[in-house]
């Protein structure tokens, strides 16, 4: 149930988001574009419609010299050219639209982009200055109710932001210094409290202004599925070019001379004009669709490949987890007490500005009341590192206070030549094993006991990733907790597996062998130590608040910055491939039904014992082409409100797929031809027309 809740109120939300299909503005738009699409070196990009191009102005041709010549055949040489610009006008227009919806929400981006005041920290002072003189590593004062000026991270304090302007979210989001929760996006805005951000995009390269570039199609590049597509559509565009070529002298051969119209026609109605002309609209679409999502994804190839996507690995904390581990309790080893142990860990924390270190700072005070120990001035912070995974303090008096994962403070202990306490290991086993985060803290060499820190799990994720299981999707836990913290967790999850005390370079190795056995890898992260791993991965998702270097390193940065949203990015990757290969199948399949209103057609008269192939039984060899050519015209408008909002996605295998595609719209594509050609032909003859 909270499962279709949750879906339920992600699917009104993305709703919400996109324009209507046919917004009079956006028609209107679509309508002049589709006229300036026209050009030859726009219609080049699609081969199938450009040859239809070329058709429609050899007919126009043939028109005005039948017209000069008072040509009988001048009323159906008319037909045949205004059907044909029709066709070509009606697939730009499917592929204008998408693009006008793309500019739509481009519009309502910059109206969020503008320019603002901005306090730049000159010598420590801040000095107004205007948000598009910002350089990367200013510093810059964002104070309550201000806007940020551009993109950054916070490097001081903490305050509650209002990103709905970005994320469509009302909630405030709590953005602070260190941590993988310090990533603030430009025209958000401050709420409460005071923060310090260093910016990090240069002029004209935020967030905002990639996802403007984005939606406008600037940077939107053929996946390579769609590649394989194009060449295949201009393949068989080759191929019945050629029979066409073939047909006039058969003709002769036969005593019947093909009008050029009649057989740029039979062309016309063969090459697979449908899909053609839509394909252009079902990849922008798939574009708008990711970012109605609120994923901003760098290329159109990221949001396709995301279909085909079979592993994913999940950073722990901040992404399974609510990435806030708290400190709940203090665990002396024999010998220490609990008074002891909580003053060590104040001072091994005082210089760790996560919010895991203040939560030990703040436990520590509970437990110690007044006698709680301040920061010492000149001391010398241990800073936290991936490679050595502690931290702490030292004292200007030479005393070492340190914390970090057992493994680390053990070794360390054991390269001062120290001895472990009795009842370490079991501690930490302990609080290990019951889904906790163990911290040893130690006072120069002698260990003083354990912090256990909680992880909490984001709401729902469970359930949702048993969703990404029901897609065929392996999910992949990645921390850098020890084996039985991971184990734990991974559990509670609901994962396939889990890579415990990863490294940067171990999430990397795994990466790269699950790609040399053939596998698409997507990783999802939010700090810099994923940065190699994102960049690694067939899809790198970045949280939209983590780091800079996390949303550098990905090709898809999500904005809600929900670990489970993936689903979502899988679904429009899937749906995207089954939109193309079902109105692919429905566009070949129709031309079945035009083969049989056209051919008998042209050689009844001469071939009476082709009538036999006349199974709709068409009025007459004019009316029959007519017909055809009219259905494949009307065809491409009616199929855009599919092409551009996609078909329907359903968890189903590759084979399930086929079968479904093939009956829906593989007999869908021959019996609707069938019946719309013959209603045309009905039409036609009874208003005498032909």
């Amino acid at each position: 149930m909270e499962h279709m809740n949750v879906t339920s109120v992600l699917r009104d939300r993305q709703a919400s988001r996109r324009p209507s299909l046919f917004e009079g503005e956006l028609v209107r738009i679509a309508f002049f574009r589709s006229f300036a699409m026209l050009n030859p070196k726009i219609m080049m990009r699609n081969p199938v419609m450009f040859v239809t191009e070329i058709g429609a102005l050899l007919t126009t041709l043939t028109f005005v010299m039948d017209a000069l010549g008072s040509s009988p055949s001048m009323a159906y040489t008319l037909a045949v050219t205004v059907i044909l610009w029709a066709t070509v006008l009606f697939a730009n227009f499917a592929e204008a639209l998408a693009e006008a919806r793309g500019k739509a929400q481009a519009n309502t981006l910059k109206r969020t982009r503008s320019k603002t005041v901005a306090k730049k920290l000159v010598d420590g002072k801040p000095v107004e200055v205007m948000s598009d003189m910002l350089k990367q590593g200013d510093l810059v004062v964002v104070s309550a109710g201000e806007f940020i000026p551009t993109d950054g991270e916070v490097v001081e304090g903490a305050a509650s932001v209002d990103e709905s302007a970005i994320t469509g979210e009302s909630a405030p989001v709590v953005r602070e210094a260190g941590g993988d929760r310090s990533g603030v996006t430009g025209g958000t805005r401050v709420l409460s409290d005071s923060i310090t951000v260093r910016i990090t995009a240069a002029p004209g390269d935020s967030f905002l202004d990639r996802m403007i570039a984005l939606v406008e199609g600037a940077v939107r590049q053929k996946t390579p599925n769609e590649c394989a597509l194009t060449v295949t559509l201009a393949g068989l565009t080759l191929a019945f070019l050629l029979v066409t070529g073939t047909l006039y002298p058969m003709g002769l051969y036969f005593d019947v001379e093909l009008p050029i119209p009649t057989l740029i026609a039979l062309l016309v109605c063969l090459i697979p004009t449908t899909i053609g002309a839509l394909l252009a609209a079902i990849g922008l679409a798939g574009m708008d669709r990711a970012l109605a999502a609120n994923v901003l994804a760098k290329s159109g190839k990221a949001v396709e490949l995301a279909g085909d996507i079979d592993t994913l690995l999940l950073d722990k904390t901040g992404t399974i987890t609510m990435g806030n581990r708290h400190a709940m309790s203090f665990h002396p080893v024999q010998g220490v007490s609990e008074v002891e142990l909580a003053e060590a860990a104040m001072f091994a924390s005082f210089g760790d500005a996560t919010p895991e270190g203040k939560s030990i700072v703040e436990l520590a005070r509970k437990v110690l009341g007044a006698s709680a120990p301040h920061e010492v001035p000149d001391s010398k912070v241990i800073p936290f590192t991936a490679q050595s995974r502690l931290s702490g303090l030292e004292l200007p008096d030479g005393t070492l206070y340190r914390k970090g994962a057992s493994d680390s403070i053990c070794n360390c202990v054991k390269r001062m030549n120290a001895s472990l306490p009795e009842g370490l290991g079991k501690t930490v086993d302990d609080i290990a094993s019951q889904g906790s985060t163990p911290i040893v803290v130690i006072r120069n060499e002698r260990v003083l006991g354990v912090v256990a820190l909680a992880d909490v799990l984001k709401p729902g994720i469970k359930e949702r990733f048993a969703r990404l299981r029901a897609m065929g999707i392996r999910i992949v836990m990645v921390t850098g907790d020890n084996p039985l913290t991971a184990s734990a967790i991974a559990k509670q999850a609901g994962v396939d597996d889990f890579i415990a005390e990863a490294r940067p370079e171990d999430k990397l190795a795994y990466i790269r062998k699950e790609q040399a056995s053939g596998h698409l890898i997507a990783m999802m992260g939010d700090g810099t130590n994923d940065a190699p791993a994102l960049a690694q991965a067939d899809i790198g998702v970045a949280m939209n608040s983590g780091t800079q270097a996390a949303k550098e390193a990905g090709n898809m940065v999500d904005l809600d910055s929900d670990p489970t949203k993936l689903i979502e990015v899988i679904e429009i990757g899937k749906q995207l491939i089954m939109t193309r290969g079902a109105l692919t199948t429905f566009s070949i399949a129709n031309d079945v039904a035009k083969y049989f209103a056209i051919i008998p057609a042209m050689f009844m008269l001469a071939i009476p014992q082709l009538s036999a192939l006349n199974i709709m039984g068409l009025g007459t060899p004019q009316s029959a082409i007519l017909s055809a050519l009219i259905f494949n015209a009307i065809i491409i408008p009616l199929l855009i409100p599919i092409a551009i909002k996609g078909v329907k996605y359903r968890p189903m295998r590759a084979d399930s797929v086929l079968r479904h595609n093939l009956l829906v719209y593989g007999l869908g594509g021959v019996l609707i031809p069938f019946a719309g050609i013959k209603l045309i032909d009905i039409v036609l003859c009874g208003i005498g027309l032909f």
